[in-house]
């Protein structure tokens, strides 16, 4: 059976990586969601996935540009086109997340530190950093990351951690004797056209997919988890709700 990971939150008809779009998946059945996390100028971990605020919230350059009272005065722009009511909905911070999950504690997050996060600090200072925050529902959290070094800083301290790739192949190029992830996030345009898919001691999770045929099709290949934007319509379409 497929289950389905909400993607930035409901990112279809909320701004993406809110408290709203988190809120709105957990309502349309989702108990898996997947966040993105930056840090500010100052070192506060929020939540964010693009490389500068500009198609997100209207300003130049990036988050970690920014101290967090800056950010703080950001609102995450709606998707479009939407149908939900246009309130001002701010830039969400880590902390949010953690009382999110206090308040929904059957629900998993992926937390995936982007690497612009590391640039200054480096990955051991934005792992702890975001660990620190997490602690109280850290079993409720997987660490992801395109990022290796962030993996590796954060073997011990997760229960469970996951490596994001582009290309299905390389997962087979990591130490995985040394960074041994739980899960693989793959774009599901990096995948082999055939055959089965997935690995031992691993579970495969396929981004972006909102068509209920393209998941059914990996479902026969042995896919169960895909990520989505739009977790009510794939689910529906699927015929069921968010499992």
């Amino acid at each position: 059976m497929i289950e389905l990971v909400a993607h930035r939150g409901y990112a279809r008809r909320y701004p993406e990586n809110t408290l709203a779009a988190l809120e709105g998946a957990v309502a349309a059945g989702a108990r898996s969601i997947e966040v993105d996390v930056q840090l500010t100028a100052d070192g506060m971990p929020v939540l964010f996935h693009d490389r500068d605020c500009r198609r997100l919230c209207g300003v130049a350059g990036a988050i970690g540009d920014y101290d967090l009272a800056a950010v703080s005065t950001f609102t995450v722009a709606w998707p479009e086109p939407t149908t939900a009511p246009q309130a001002a909905i701010p830039v969400a911070c880590l902390t949010d997340l953690a009382a999110f999950l206090a308040r929904h504690p059957a629900v998993t997050a992926f937390v995936e530190i982007k690497r612009q996060a590391i640039g200054r600090r480096g990955p051991d200072w934005a792992v702890r950093a975001v660990r620190e925050i997490l602690t109280p529902v850290l079993t409720q959290t997987v660490l992801i990351s395109f990022s290796r070094p962030v993996l590796g800083a954060g073997r011990a301290l997760w229960p469970a951690i996951g490596l994001v790739t582009k290309r299905y192949r390389e997962f087979a190029e990591i130490d995985r004797a040394h960074l041994a992830p739980e899960y693989h996030f793959c774009d599901v345009g990096g995948l082999p056209r055939h055959g089965f898919l997935g690995h031992e001691g691993s579970t495969l999770v396929v981004y972006e997919v909102d068509d209920a045929l393209r998941a059914r099709a990996l479902e026969a290949r042995g896919v169960r988890l895909i990520e989505t934007f739009a977790c009510a319509e794939l689910s529906h379409a699927l015929g069921g709700s968010c499992p």
